[in-house]
């Protein structure tokens, strides 16, 4: 039996026809919107590409949104006067600085420096210290873990009581989402294991996974062998493994492959998550449900 494919995609409109409406609510009634400032540094093609996306869905939402292109030369001292400002713009409900930075800028100081309450990546010390009291503390979770949980409860998988096995310990997904899934509360209150390059036997962990999260970075890490029957499969990876002709446009194009081995995968497991379009798309979705957050935080509503 084929597995029941949860598409990022359709999700990721769900969400945001449900983020379009609120704002529409919001400032009708209260005669704000959430405001969401971009600095991008220098001009990597990666990074222009995904700031314009993330433009581009703001003003779908109805965000205010501010895009601030700043040179590759910027000092450091400039780009943290820059987010002082935005720190104390009350307009501005979200800020984001787009990594990687040039090398001559401290990544870690300018995360340090954005106000935690505007801080919609999740990455600031202290939201990540939210994160792990969990509950009522929790003001912005990192948005892919996020979208990763989304997925798992808007598909109806059962997550209380679930062996969740996460293959991965980076800070942006592996560590959050592990953290996320054991702590109470809905999409929740699951027994979590987290392997990594120095597990002994990563198989035998996968194995037992009703839910197995996949963000190692490695093609194909994971082997049809090692997923429980029925379980649900969300694939974090995004590799890209070559390039091929566009049928639509004749133009080169990457050739795409996740951690996991989906064709085969795909006869194995209850639920899984193609890639593309898999948990890509959910990313930008949680930062802008983020922004949206911390306005209503501002306002005191709920």
């Amino acid at each position: 039996m084929t597995a029941k494919l949860i598409k990022g995609t359709e999700i990721r409109e769900q969400i945001l026809e449900e983020i379009t409406a609120e704002v529409a609510q919001i400032k009708e009634k209260h005669g704000v919107v959430p405001g969401l400032v971009t600095i991008l540094v220098g001009e990597n093609p990666a990074s222009v590409s995904y700031v314009t996306l993330k433009i581009k869905t703001a003003h779908r939402v109805g965000f205010k949104e501010i895009q601030d292109n700043q040179p590759e030369d910027i000092s450091e001292d400039q780009l943290l006067a820059l987010i002082d400002k935005y720190n104390k713009d009350d307009s501005i409900h979200g800020i984001l600085v787009q990594l990687p930075l040039p090398k001559h800028i401290d990544e870690k100081k300018v995360i340090n420096a954005i106000d935690p309450d505007k801080d919609v990546d999740g990455f600031h010390p202290v939201n990540v210290g939210r994160l792990m009291i969990g509950g009522d503390e929790v003001k912005f979770p990192p948005c892919t873990p996020a979208g990763i949980q989304e997925m798992i409860v808007r598909s109806g998988v059962e997550t209380s009581g679930a062996e969740v096995v996460v293959v991965g310990r980076s800070n942006i997904v592996g560590k959050p989402i592990a953290n996320m899934m054991l702590q109470k509360g809905p999409g929740a209150n699951s027994t979590v294991t987290v392997v990594h390059t120095r597990t002994r036997d990563i198989a035998y962990h996968c194995k037992r996974a009703d839910i197995l999260i996949v963000a190692a970075g490695v093609p194909g890490l994971v082997k049809p062998e090692w997923i429980k029957p029925g379980s649900c499969v969300i694939d974090v990876g995004v590799n890209r493994v070559g390039e091929k002709i566009s049928e639509k446009t004749g133009k080169k194009v990457a050739i795409l492959r996740g951690d996991v081995d989906f064709e085969a995968a795909k006869e194995i497991a209850g639920y899984i998550t193609p890639v593309p379009g898999g948990v890509g798309p959910m990313t930008i979705t949680m930062l802008m449900k983020n922004t949206l957050k911390s306005l209503k935080f501002k306002l005191g509503i709920d």
